[in-house]
This record gives C-alpha cells, sequence and structure tokens, in this order.
C-alpha cells in the first residue's frame, strides 16, 4: 500500500473481509483525514462491492462530514441513518459539485431501499465507513473496530514507506547538488592551483627576458658603433665591436632558451594529462614548485619575503609518478607553508625569520619528500581534520578547504603512498611524503 491507487484497492478488500465476519453491511469505505489541509479523502465502495475512487471533501463540505471529523476529534463512533430521500440528496450533491460524474456511478444496483444506518469508527488516521439496512449491534462493531486497528497498522506503514521514498528522493537530489558542487570546488581549487602557477611561472621567466631585452639594447648600441668605425676605416676596431656582438647574440640564445625551457616544463606538469606514471626527477621537480610557490604568493604580496632551503639528495633515483599531480601537491603544501611564515611574520617580533625548506631522501622502500616552516605551526585540535575536504583556517573566501585533501588522495590513493604532519605550535609544521619506488 504504497500510492493513492493501493487505497483504492482496499475498499474491495474491506468488502471481503466484512463478508467474511459475517457483518451486515450494503457499503463500506474509508475516510482518511487530513487534519493539516482540511481535507477528507473518502474511498467508496458501490452495493456491488466495486470501488468509485477516491474523493477529496472539505471538512466543511457538508454537516456529515463536519459530525464525523468532530467525533473522530473525540476518538468516538459516530452514527447516522438517511432515507432513501436524504441519500439521494447527498449523492446528488456529490455530482452537481463534481466529485462524481453521475448518481448511477454512486448508487449501483441499490435502487431500493428504506433506511441506511451508517456506522463510523475511528481509528488514528481516519474513520472506517459500514452502511447497513439495520443498525449494527455492539458484536459487529466490536468487529468493525478491530478491522480499522488492523488497517491503522497497515496504513501507518504505508505512511512510512510514503516518508522513506521522499527522503530517499531529497537525498538523492541532495547528493547530485553535492556531486555538482565538489565539482565546482575541485575546479575552483585547480585553478586557484593554476593562479599560482601562473604567477611563478611569470617571474621564473621574467629573468631571461630582462637579460634578452637588455642584451638586445646593447646589442643596438654596438651595431650603431660599428657602423661608424666601418664608416671611419676602423676596420680593426669595427672587428673588435663584431666580437663583442656576436658574444651578446650568444647570450641572448641562451636567455631564450632558458625562457622557452620554464615555459615548457611547467605546461608538462600543469597540462590534463591522461593519468600516466613516468620516471621523474622529484629533485627537480620539487627546486621548480619551491620558487613557483615562493613567487606565486610574492606576485600577491610585494611586502613578503622568506629563505629557502634544499636539501636534496643526489643519488635520489628516478621515481615513476604522474609528474603534474605530485607537482600540485608540492605547490599546494609549499604555498602553506609560504603563507604560514607570511603570517607569523605579521605577527612576530622583528628577529624573525620565515623560512621554509624542501629536502629529499632515500626511505625503506621508497623515497621521502619534506617540506617544512617555521610558521605558527597547527593547532592539535585540529590536526586530524587538515586532510578532510572542505576545512580550512583561512577566511572566508580565501581557500577551498580542498588543497590537502586532494593532495592527501593524489599521494595516497593515486600514488599509493603516504602523508603525514608533524607540528609544534609556535615553532612550525612538516609534511611528510613517501613515494614507493
Amino acid at each position: 500500500m504504497h500510492t493513492a491507487d493501493d487505497l483504492n484497492q482496499i475498499t474491495p478488500m474491506l468488502w471481503n473481509v466484512l463478508t467474511h465476519l459475517n457483518v451486515p453491511f450494503v457499503r463500506c469505505g474509508l475516510f482518511i483525514i487530513d487534519q493539516e489541509v482540511q481535507i477528507v479523502n473518502a474511498y467508496l465502495s458501490t452495493p456491488n462491492s466495486e470501488t468509485i475512487g477516491m474523493l477529496s471533501l472539505p471538512f466543511d463540505e457538508s454537516e456529515i462530514i463536519r459530525d464525523m471529523v468532530s467525533h473522530w476529534r473525540d476518538e468516538k463512533i459516530f452514527r447516522e441513518q438517511w432515507d432513501r430521500q436524504e441519500f439521494e440528496q447527498w449523492v446528488k450533491s456529490l455530482v452537481d459539485k463534481g466529485y462524481i460524474q453521475g448518481m448511477s456511478e454512486f448508487m449501483g444496483k441499490d435502487t431500493y431501499f428504506d433506511m441506511l444506518h451508517l456506522q463510523f469508527v475511528p481509528f488514528a488516521q481516519g474513520m472506517l465507513y459500514v452502511g447497513s439496512r439495520e443498525s449494527m449491534s455492539f458484536q459487529d462493531i466490536e468487529l468493525a473496530q478491530s478491522l480499522a486497528e488492523s488497517f491503522s497498522v497497515a496504513y501507518a506503514r504505508h505512511l512510512d514507506f510514503k516518508q522513506l521514498d521522499e527522503a530517499k528522493q531529497k537525498l538523492e537530489k541532495a547528493f547530485g547538488e553535492l556531486k555538482a558542487t565538489q565539482k565546482q570546488l575541485i575546479h575552483s581549487e585547480k585553478m586557484a592551483s593554476l593562479g599560482e602557477l601562473t604567477a611563478g611561472i611569470a617571474h621564473e621567466i621574467q629573468n631571461p627576458l630582462n637579460f634578452v631585452n637588455n642584451f638586445s639594447e646593447v646589442s643596438n648600441e654596438l651595431l650603431a658603433e660599428m657602423r661608424e668605425e666601418f664608416e671611419k676605416g676602423n676596420v680593426d676596431e669595427a672587428k673588435a665591436i663584431l666580437e663583442d656582438l656576436m658574444q651578446n647574440l650568444k647570450k641572448i640564445a641562451h636567455h631564450g632558451k632558458r625562457a622557452d625551457g620554464i615555459v615548457k616544463g611547467m605546461l608538462q606538469h600543469s597540462r590534463n594529462n591522461d593519468g600516466k606514471k613516468e620516471p621523474t626527477d622529484l629533485n627537480k621537480l620539487a627546486d621548480e614548485y619551491l620558487r613557483l610557490a615562493y613567487h606565486g604568493l610574492r606576485a600577491k604580496d610585494k611586502s613578503f619575503n622568506a629563505s629557502m632551503e634544499t636539501d636534496f639528495d643526489p643519488d635520489l633515483p628516478e621515481v615513476s609518478v604522474i609528474p603534474q599531480d605530485i607537482g600540485r601537491v608540492l605547490l599546494n603544501l609549499l604555498t602553506n607553508a609560504f603563507h604560514a611564515v607570511n603570517e607569523k611574520q605579521k605577527e612576530a617580533p622583528g628577529h624573525y625569520e620565515p623560512m621554509v625548506t624542501v629536502s629529499t631522501r632515500r626511505a625503506k622502500g621508497g623515497v621521502e619528500i619534506r617540506v617544512t616552516d617555521n610558521g605558527a605551526g597547527i593547532p592539535e585540535n585540529i590536526r586530524d581534520k587538515i586532510f578532510q575536504p572542505f576545512f580550512t583556517t583561512r577566511p572566508t573566501g580565501e581557500g577551498t578547504g580542498l588543497g590537502l585533501s586532494m593532495s592527501y588522495d593524489i599521494v595516497t590513493k593515486g600514488h599509493g603512498g603516504s602523508i603525514r604532519v608533524h607540528s609544534k605550535p609556535g615553532e612550525g609544521s612538516e609534511f611528510i611524503i613517501i613515494l614507493s619506488i
């Protein structure tokens, strides 16, 4: 019994049960009372046991509905009797109000009777209706009460199923919205990482571009001087200037290739990939992202400054990883480290020297990368939460809370490694990544 259609099938069942119990009757039905919307949903039968569908009747639809609802509220049996004329008038009112199509639909084969006795037996959700030629005896009323109580239990289960279905639909909708929101936040986190990366790349290529611009300007001046010497006939002097010019062109080519290498390398680390692992020099990768994270923060805050140290194992073997993903992890950890020392620098006395260190070394069965800072540290009461999705200590609008969560998934699920944190409040934090060889 899950829908209104199921309830429409109840009246034939009631008919069969009342017949089996030898209760004398000619009509039966159910009145489900909805106090919230002030509606009585009636499921009634014709004299030949057929259902006529559901009638939604307002509490004030008629005197008998009002009296029935009043008795239901008082948990009392309600009895009424109609002669044929009164019954036909009530049926005609249902036709006039559009509840049923015609009188024959409800009258059925019951073409003649002198009196109709109506008995309404209360249960938790409404009234069980039994119509009979004679007033029902006490014993028959008790049988009807037992039937009403049994139906009440079944109908309560129906309501439970209905609520469960509605809750399930709401949960499915909420889950769908959550997944969409999660995708948007992950995209936001990736775009934030891309912003940090872009700022770092811009700074990295600025130095070789400055060299290119400077040597280009000097070369133009040398060309002008060489023309003058040729015009004067000073060939030896012109040749000397030509040597300087050739050296400048070599330097321009060198720094141009350096800028090209930086861009290609960073694009290789940042572009979308198909998830394939490749042998990677983790020392080089960590060094690149250390500088990128630092210059990314410097691009946002020109007043920021910090010392950077590296302690790379020169014998570290290449490790099979997805460089774009491990680069994202390093960028996130290093950016957090620089933020931590920056915040402490704003609050600490003048003698404080912000420091971020990256180190690598062989570990048992793999390699280890450590990112260390001397910032304010992570309070013990939130240390277990930092890898949870959406957890962030930054002000609203400055972080999605997905950076460390994504980093954790990349290292553990994507590479079968581990990532943990050691921190002392007031002294700093150290994140340790272990990757298998």
